[in-house]
């Protein structure tokens, strides 16, 4: 069995794509982790700390018992998403007891934000969990740059918040931090946005993103580290596939299949139709909005 650490990098090398799909309700794990299956591809299932406070996922511990049930480690492994060192709401965050639960549970990587930090805050907290995560043998995936959340408060039109490149993560910070950090994965701001989990805006059809190439490609250049594209929902194709060619090797994905559950529970009455709901969404991005049915193969050789 490879560690997501390894596998990501395959990815990345191979010129193909791990999908990671948040489980914001808890029943939404085993029919993810049975499409992925079906499918022959891999990816990484992931809780964020923001969904177990907003959600019914009800933390780590839960969706590690859950994985423990259903997960199959060939096709799908854990990955502890988003702990913030500074939340959503600008309260500092107790983030090293979080990473190191995670840690001991056995989740195979783990992600820090100290986006909303200083430049040099930001690079002292990812490399103190870089460390961490090291020594127990796992990935560390990091974040720079400022990536929108819908919901979250008045933002610009979409077109002028892409045509100025607000936020966007600046190519020469990139290569230092990667560089003081030793993180293995970089998720970076080039047009792309987080979903709403606002009980205002949770339901609503995402903004269609779209993506800066160009830029990209000058963070790939500049750091040589497999880069991540969260707010994977709603981007759009040919910008995605494009960026899986130019550096992207993992993609968060957590309004299409958190709003497929409540969709099908709401037109169904039944868990069971919920379930079924949530199913078709990845089987229908691995295999013809990714075309990533199979990638096993190409990803493990």
């Amino acid at each position: 069995m490879s560690a997501p650490r390894d596998v990501v990098r395959a990815a990345w090398n191979a010129g193909t794509v791990v999908p990671a799909f948040n489980v914001p309700h808890l029943p939404m794990l085993e029919p993810i982790a049975r499409a992925v299956a079906d499918q022959d591809s891999f990816a990484l299932i992931e809780t964020a700390r923001i969904e177990w406070q907003t959600f019914e996922c009800y933390g780590p511990a839960a969706v590690d018992e859950a994985f423990a049930r259903f997960g199959d480690p060939e096709h799908v492994q854990l990955h502890l998403d988003h702990v913030p060192v500074i939340d959503e709401e600008g309260d500092r965050v107790d983030y090293l007891p979080i990473i190191n639960r995670a840690l001991a549970m056995g989740y195979r990587s783990v992600m820090i934000d100290g986006s909303l930090l200083p430049l040099d805050g930001n690079i002292a907290a990812t490399r103190q969990v870089a460390d961490l995560a090291h020594a127990a043998g796992v990935a560390c995936e990091a974040e720079l740059g400022a990536i929108a959340r819908e919901g979250a408060g008045p933002l610009p039109p979409y077109d002028e918040l892409f045509a100025s490149g607000a936020g966007f993560t600046q190519v020469d910070q990139a290569a230092r931090f990667v560089a003081e950090t030793g993180c293995d994965w970089l998720s970076v701001a080039v047009g792309n946005i987080h979903g709403a989990v606002s009980k205002a805006f949770k339901d609503r059809a995402k903004t269609q993103a779209r993506l800066n190439l160009g830029h990209l490609a000058a963070l790939r250049t500049a750091t040589s580290v497999p880069l991540v594209l969260h707010g994977g929902s709603g981007v759009r194709r040919q910008d995605v596939l494009a960026a899986i060619e130019g550096g992207i090797a993992k993609i968060n994905i957590a309004t299409e299949v958190r709003q497929a559950f409540v969709h099908g529970l709401a037109s169904t009455g039944t868990l069971d139709g919920a379930k079924d709901s949530v199913y078709e969404r990845p089987t229908w991005l691995i295999r013809e909005y990714y075309g990533i049915a199979g990638s096993r193969r190409a990803i493990f050789g």
